[in-house]
Order: structure tokens, then sequence, then C-alpha cells
């Protein structure tokens, strides 16, 4: 009886750590999440049971409280469970509260971190996250608005902090987001870009400024999952992108 939590980076099979692709060869069952490259779902042996948990942006296939109920219902049968989630299960991934419900049942468990697609995302665009000519710090945040539509962002403190912002799940919020840091005093010509399906072959990337970036958005229809960049460091990404 266990169960293992693997972070499976943001897409690019080849980023899926040794450790994580060795316990998924062990594994009895495989709750993935969609944002799992089918790729590393590919990776499972075919003896394995596998089980799509895959949440949208505001529709959950299968809710969260089952996810917990399958996890623990399969171990208790004996069974070694991998948990395999995008990018990386302590990065937004609610992988502190699935261990949570894991403690409170009394199951053994491993933790495997992966690659998150908030760093992922500035490699593979040519935007080194921080530089000592542009940036020393680094905050990561949701764009992820709560039930009541409320975006929960100290846009005035991050304004003021001149660093780089890296924002996930904030495409169907992006111009709440734009509007907020704008309103908040930061320069309307901050180099910005958005990552759509970092890592992947399908990546597209799109540099422009915080007061242009919505537009971007809307022009180039950009989906879900990308990751949005705000920052002096966007400016490098044509002299340093591949």
């Amino acid at each position: 009886m266990k169960v293992t939590l693997i972070g499976a980076g943001p897409g690019d099979a080849e980023l899926m750590t040794i450790k994580g692709l060795n316990r998924l060869k062990q594994a009895d069952v495989v709750l993935y999440d969609r944002l799992v490259g089918e790729d590393i779902v590919s990776m499972i042996p075919d003896t394995v049971e596998k089980i799509c948990v895959g949440k949208h942006n505001g529709k959950h296939p299968v809710p969260q409280e089952e996810i917990g109920s399958l996890m623990v219902s399969k171990a208790k049968q004996g069974l070694h469970v991998v948990r395999l989630k995008g990018g990386d299960a302590f990065v937004f991934g609610r992988g502190g509260e699935e261990l949570e419900i894991l403690c409170e049942n009394k199951i053994p468990f491993e933790v495997i971190p992966g690659v998150s697609s908030s760093i992922a995302a500035g490699v593979y665009a040519g935007i080194p996250l921080t530089h000592r000519d542009y940036s020393s710090s680094l905050h990561i945040i949701t764009g992820h608005a709560k039930k009541n539509g409320q975006l929960d962002i100290d846009f005035k403190s991050l304004a003021g902090l001149n660093g780089t912002i890296i924002i996930l799940m904030g495409i169907a919020s992006l111009e709440n987001i734009c509007t907020g840091f704008l309103e908040a005093g930061m320069n309307r010509h901050m180099p910005a870009a958005i990552v759509e399906n970092a890592t992947l072959k399908t990546q597209r990337k799109f540099i422009g400024t915080l007061e242009t970036l919505f537009e971007l958005s809307k022009q180039n229809q950009i989906v879900s999952p990308s990751v949005v960049i705000i920052g002096a460091v966007c400016a490098l990404s044509d002299k340093l992108g591949t």
C-alpha cells in the first residue's frame, strides 16, 4: 500500500525525471491529469490501470473529493498508486491537499518533484526569469479567480517590486490582470509575454507589453495551458530564444 505523487513536468516527455519514470513502471494504477503530456502517458506500461481525472478551466469531470477517494480506496486494496500531475505537484497543483487526505487515512506516500511550467515556459521562450541587469526577484501567482470572480492578487505590492511576475492559469482573467497592474501604477510599456503549450511542438510565444498583451491574446486566440510573464526580462526573448 503506497501512493507516489509525481510531477510529470510541463509536457515535453524528456523533462520527466528518471525517478518519476521509474515509479511509473512500478505502479499498479495511475491517476493522471489532463495536462500530463500524451507522450508521458504512453510511457505507462500496458499492464497498469490508467484513470484520467483531468480538469479543464471551470470543468471538473472528476471532482477533487472523488480523486482523493480513488487514491485512498486503491491504496487500501494494497496497490501502488501513482498520482501523476502536470508540472510540479506543489506549484498550484493541489498536491498538498491530496497528501493531507492520505495522512488522514494513514497511507504512506512519496513525492517526486517535476519541472514546473512556470519555470520551463521562460526557458523555452528565451526569457531568463532573473537577470542581474533586469530582475533580481521572481514571483509566481495564480490567475485563477475565486468562485465569486474576484482575483486574489496584490497588484500594488507586486507592481512595486520591479521583479519578474509569472502568472499560471491566467488566460481567462488576463484582461483583469493587465488592468489591475496598470491601475496599480506599473509602466504600460513593461515588456510582457504569453507562452502557450510551453515545451511542446505546438508551443507559441507572443511578446508585447502590459498594455498590449490582452489584445495579443485575443488576436491570436490563445488558449490554456498558457503562462503569462510580465517583466523587463521579456525583452530578451528575441535575442535569447531559439
